[in-house]
């Protein structure tokens, strides 16, 4: 079971991929577990070398601040589209690891 791209290395293709799109408009999905999801749209202000994190506008113009972890986007715990057109973006599907 051998896969062209190490795990390791995927994480920062993810980051690499998340850093372009810094001060980009973005939207999140996370699975949180227990049935419970969560959408939220924001602007990518931040690509650290763990995380990245999205701040989102909430009601009456007050701003929050959601952090992800890369390794959340590699096992799409947490999926990351375009809210514009509803694409996918860092596109990374379980059968790509599982491969036989």
């Amino acid at each position: 079971m051998e896969t062209d791209i190490p795990p390791v290395n995927r994480v920062d293709e993810i980051r690499e991929g998340l850093a372009e799109l810094k001060g980009s408009r973005i939207k999140v999905r996370a699975n949180m577990g227990r049935s419970r999801i969560v959408e939220r749209t924001g602007t990518l202000i931040g690509v650290h070398p763990q995380l990245f994190v999205v701040e989102v506008e909430e009601r009456r113009g007050r701003k929050s601040r959601q952090s992800f972890q890369y390794v959340d986007v590699l096992t799409c715990t947490v999926e990351i589209y375009d809210p514009e057109t509803g694409e996918r973006i860092l596109d990374f599907t379980p059968e790509e690891f599982y491969e036989d």
